[in-house]
């Protein structure tokens, strides 16, 4: 049984710490997931799953999912779980609802993401931990008064969450920089891939192709970070961000950037299209999810090459055998790295299990509604995001076949996913 894509909606994307720093993630979760309710007319409709993450999420907002599906607008008969893989969240929890359409466990459910760092919840030291632990315990005032005479002022600094990988204490750009280097990309090609995304997000906004894709949010309707006064020169004259040595690299105009927003995407099977008169846009085919190891070498976000090239083995197709790629830039520098490792014999040998290299892509069909540097990142919510946007492009090419999904992440993981024209 095939699995459907009816369709997307997605708050505007937007910088950290702008314009939606006093709302919550659930907030924007809930914002998104109604307005796709609002769409296609979900109001106290029953539907088989709601698959729902967040990368960036406090222990206080555990049920995450299933509130914001209560405040949606669907039947509180409708179930909702957490799910979490990093970047790859948004297009784990769509195969997720995917696979139970295919396996017929329900016939239509809703899949997303949601990442503000605007929310991101602070932790205490484990000093400070222990001690209020402990003072749950006391009985009396006066042994709370003693407890308390064990608190030291450097044990208030709140900790932040972090980007930076626990087994390496590296960030995702710092593992980034070593890749560029031993894959030998330079700055300028970085900074070109950069100014292309931008240059794909601004055509495609003036075109209109996301505004239906777009709800309003706190009088916003347009995501706040296509640049379309970005130039080659401007993006040259950018310090290094990671690296601040002269073989550094990477900069905030050819990584994505920090990023607030949500996205959810309409699954359904052909039987409940018909039944809730619904056009359907394109097909989730299939996915696939891989791992590196990147603590011994490899490097951090090339797992997707390897979740390609299962997912093109399996479906017996080679990599040119797609209209559209939509491959995560989380850095300009890792999709060049990736792009550069399909063509290379003896990459395909030791890490794809194949005598030869997948080959070359017509960048032309990459990314061409813009990418994550341009559009933003936040993080959970981009995979949802290019499920929609893949779909709606595949549906209004009358000559498309088929487009690619490629997603690094945190953990030295990937996810990919194959989509069709219906």
């Amino acid at each position: 049984m095939e699995t459907w894509i009816v369709g997307g909606q997605r708050t505007p994307f937007v910088k950290s710490f702008t314009h939606y720093k006093n709302f919550s993630t659930q907030f924007l979760m809930t914002s998104a997931l109604s307005a796709l309710v609002n769409k296609f007319k979900l109001q106290n409709k029953v539907l088989g799953d709601v698959a729902l993450g967040a990368v960036i999420n406090s222990s206080t907002k555990w049920a995450l999912a299933r509130e914001s599906m209560l405040d949606s607008g669907l039947s509180p008969y409708t179930p909702a779980v957490f799910i979490q893989r990093a970047c790859g969240t948004g297009l784990e929890a769509t195969g997720h609802i995917a696979n139970k359409i295919k396996l017929n466990q329900i016939e239509w459910g809703i899949a997303g993401g949601v990442d503000t760092n605007s929310d991101m919840p602070l932790m205490f030291s484990e000093p400070l931990r222990q001690l209020f632990l402990k003072l749950r315990t006391q009985k009396t005032f006066i042994d709370k008064l003693k407890t308390l005479t064990h608190l030291k002022v450097r044990d208030l600094k709140p900790l932040l969450p972090g980007v930076q990988e626990a087994r390496t204490g590296l960030s995702m750009g710092e593992h980034c920089e070593k890749m560029v280097q031993a894959w030998h990309i330079s700055r300028e090609e970085q900074d070109k891939l950069a100014f292309v995304s931008h240059q794909n997000a601004v055509k495609a906004v003036l075109e209109g192709f996301h505004q239906d894709l777009i709800c309003e949010v706190a009088g916003l309707v347009a995501d706040s970070t296509p640049r379309a006064d970005t130039t080659l020169e401007k993006l040259a004259q950018l310090k290094t961000a990671f690296d601040k040595t002269p073989a550094g690299s990477l900069t905030a105009g050819n990584s994505s950037p920090l990023s607030d927003g949500a996205s959810a995407v309409l699954l359904s099977n052909e039987a409940r299209c018909r039944q809730e008169n619904l056009t359907p846009l394109a097909a989730f085919k299939d996915w696939e999810v891989a791992a590196i190891d990147f603590v011994g070498g490899d490097g951090l976000l090339m797992a997707p090459t390897v979740a390609v090239s299962r997912l093109l083995a399996r479906n017996h197709l080679s990599l040119q055998d797609f209209d559209y790629y939509e491959i995560h830039e989380a850095f300009a520098g890792q999709v060049l790295c990736t792009l550069k490792a399909w063509q290379d014999d003896a990459y395909a040998k030791k890490y794809l299990g194949r005598e030869r290299a997948l080959g070359a892509i017509d960048l032309t069909k990459m990314n061409v509604k813009g990418g994550s540097v341009a559009l933003g990142h936040p993080f959970a919510a981009t995979g949802a995001r290019i499920v929609a946007s893949l779909a709606k492009m595949l549906h209004q090419d009358k000559q498309a076949k088929r487009g690619l999904i490629s997603i690094c992440t945190a953990g030295g993981m990937g996810v990919a996913a194959i989509l069709e024209r219906i």
